[in-house]
């Protein structure tokens, strides 16, 4: 794997990456951090997200006022805040303010888009409207974490309108037009990941960022000490259909982003990673005259005409076949998993990964981290018929977890002749009392094609990711922002066993050398996980934050207390339990959904919210 450096200098010349060489000295130069962050050990805190922080009290008592977003135009106004509501809510958690060991803070949510209005000279950034945001900071004297959001999920403003109006501020699917999306009734915005700064979007974001940074900058020391994280862009990734539910997609997959100018930068990331188009023609045997040729790989040669066998996309044209399922081994009775090809032993198969869909499903399941997964690289495989096996070791013998067959299939479609692929016998595992599995993926008798461009596609399109990242990073430090501050607000998709990582391609902002500190959001099974675990420590990321938590369970209790601790012992700086709400009763909406499911409170049973509430006023003693 290269180094982080040597990625940046590809994303440079590809032009994904502007260097930080002409910002100015000053603006370049690392501010010192405050006194207070060079004291050890610093507290360990837990900023709880919470909404409504610009619902006022006046807003409560304002009989005409219908919505919430009448009640934050009126609070505005007004140059009001929920700071009262905040300061109770935050002393109820722990009560005498921020003391010992762990302490308790908030974080607050900028959406960076959503500070624009409209003037007589056009959109401007709306002043009254971050002073807001800095005396609630001010005013509410304990630790906070400020999320600088202007991902997806930054589409509340009143710029959003104009800026999904032109193509060029988006994403696209193969048809060349943007996704629609929605994620629980909120509106998606699918922003583009390049980083041009005459692409709209990009003026509006990388200003406001230079704007409210540089407002932070101004605050009071006392207030900037208490300043704990500031989390970059929010979730950064690609986007796909069904946002809401299609993440473990396999079948019929469509990603982003085809737009014209992103599969430019395709063209010119092959040049950069290649050199010539005969060493990419001889490393491919993909017949190219000249990487101007490229067309970014969209159609299923199973189901569509190609111009040439380069065009093929499926979610395992990439040349990776997941065997994903799950199991559950009360008694710990499997000493490891092992998948086998054509009757030889290949590799061990990890396992840990977050089901929360079984945990939910099944009542004897009381752990959701029951999930395995192994990648099968069959792109070096010959033609032909091949037979994969999930076997368990135990004490007991070998056992057959499940097996599926897949073919190999030539570049041309012929049917390769083969023999009937070779297993290995082993018992039934209905026969392995206590223990249940299930073998989601591949489905079975699959036909693999194997296209290298597939491959390069989806990688581009994580370095992509990761050069948006880089450059909003690149523009706080210019902003003056000190490095100690800055984190990602990122997924980890991989944690979850049957999510489909493709679809997101942003493995390279996961990397353990990049420039930033990694904010890492963690649901389910994943906050308290050997998984998470390993690969936190694989890729060298330490002192990290995690911006989003909610462990979603409620079957074992103290199983959040647990998993805060978990993280605290590993070196976490931070975790903002998601969350709470200071929105008034009558401005909240009233159907329940996957989100206000999560909404803490000692009442609120659904997903374990009371337990993960409970928990954070015991882990706030010590």
């Amino acid at each position: 794997m290269k180094p982080f450096s040597l990625i940046l200098q590809g994303l440079i010349l590809a032009g994904l990456y502007t260097p930080l060489a002409q910002a100015s000295t000053k603006s370049a130069q690392p501010n010192p951090p405050p006194a207070t962050a060079l004291k050890t050990p610093a507290p360990f805190i837990l900023a709880p997200t919470v909404e409504g922080l610009l619902a006022c009290d006046a807003a409560e008592r304002t009989a005409g006022l219908l919505t919430l977003s009448q009640a934050q135009a009126h609070c505005l106004q007004r140059r009001e805040s929920a700071a009262p509501a905040l300061r109770k809510l935050l002393d109820s958690l722990e009560p005498g303010g921020p003391r010992g060991t762990v302490q308790v803070g908030y974080t607050v949510t900028l959406q960076l888009l959503a500070l624009f209005q409209r003037t007589p000279k056009g959109w401007e950034i709306d002043n009254a409207q971050v002073e807001t945001w800095m005396r609630l900071i001010t005013d509410v004297q304990r630790p906070v974490v400020i999320y600088l959001s202007s991902g997806h999920f930054d589409s509340t403003g009143p710029l959003t309108d104009e800026l999904l109006a032109d193509s060029n501020n988006l994403m696209a699917l193969r048809d060349g037009l943007p996704p629609k999306l929605g994620y629980f009734g909120y509106r998606i915005a699918p922003y583009t990941l390049r980083i041009d700064e005459s692409i709209p979007v990009n003026r509006y974001r990388y200003s406001a960022l230079d704007a409210v940074a540089k407002r932070i900058l101004a605050l009071p020391i006392q207030v900037r000490e208490r300043i704990v994280a500031v989390t970059l862009a929010g979730e950064l990734h690609h986007l796909f259909p069904d946002f809401e539910a299609g993440m473990g997609r396999h079948q019929d997959v469509q990603v982003t982003d085809y737009h014209p100018e992103s599969v430019a930068e395709f063209r010119r990331w092959l040049a950069r990673e290649y050199g010539t188009v005969q060493a990419y023609a001889r490393a491919t045997g993909l017949p190219l005259r000249s990487f101007d040729e490229v067309s970014a790989p969209s159609r299923d040669i199973r189901k569509e005409s190609l111009r040439n066998f380069a065009d093929h996309f499926d979610a395992h044209a990439d040349g990776l076949l997941p065997l994903s399922g799950w199991l559950w081994d009360p008694q710990g009775r499997v000493q490891r998993l092992q998948v086998h090809l054509n009757g030889k032993p290949l590799a061990e198969v990890p396992r840990g990964f977050n089901r929360l869909d079984v945990y939910r499903a099944l009542e004897e399941i009381t752990s959701p981290n029951v999930g395995f997964r192994y990648e099968l690289d069959y792109s070096g495989l010959p033609p032909g018929r091949h037979r994969v096996q999930v076997l368990a070791h135990t004490v007991d013998g070998l056992f057959e977890v499940a097996e599926r067959e897949f073919t190999v299939m030539e570049r041309n479609r012929r049917i390769p002749r083969s023999d009937t692929p070779s297993a290995i016998k082993a018992q039934s595992l209905k026969g392995l009392r206590g223990v249940r599995a299930w073998m989601d993926l591949p489905q079975p008798a699959l036909d693999l094609y194997y296209n290298p461009l597939a491959r390069d596609w989806n990688r581009f399109r994580s370095v992509q990711a990761a050069g948006f990242l880089a450059e909003f990073h690149r523009r706080a430090r210019a902003a003056g922002l000190p490095a100690h501050w800055l984190f990602s607000h990122q997924i980890v998709p991989r944690a979850n066993s049957t999510w489909n990582p493709q679809l997101f391609a942003m493995d390279d902002t996961l990397r353990g050398d990049a420039a930033w500190n990694h904010g890492l959001n963690m649901y389910g099974g994943m906050t308290d996980s050997d998984w998470m675990q390993g690969y936190l420590q694989a890729r060298g990321i330490r002192g990290y934050g995690v911006p989003e938590f909610h462990p979603q369970q409620w079957k074992v209790p103290g199983a959040a207390l647990r998993a805060l601790q978990r993280h605290q012992q590993a070196g976490a700086r931070f975790i903002s339990p998601y969350y709470f709400t200071v929105v008034p009763q009558r401005f909240k909406g009233g159907a329940e959904h996957g989100v206000s499911r999560m909404e803490l409170s000692p009442t609120n049973r659904k997903d374990g919210s009371d337990q993960l509430y409970r928990a954070i006023v015991e882990f706030a003693r010590q």
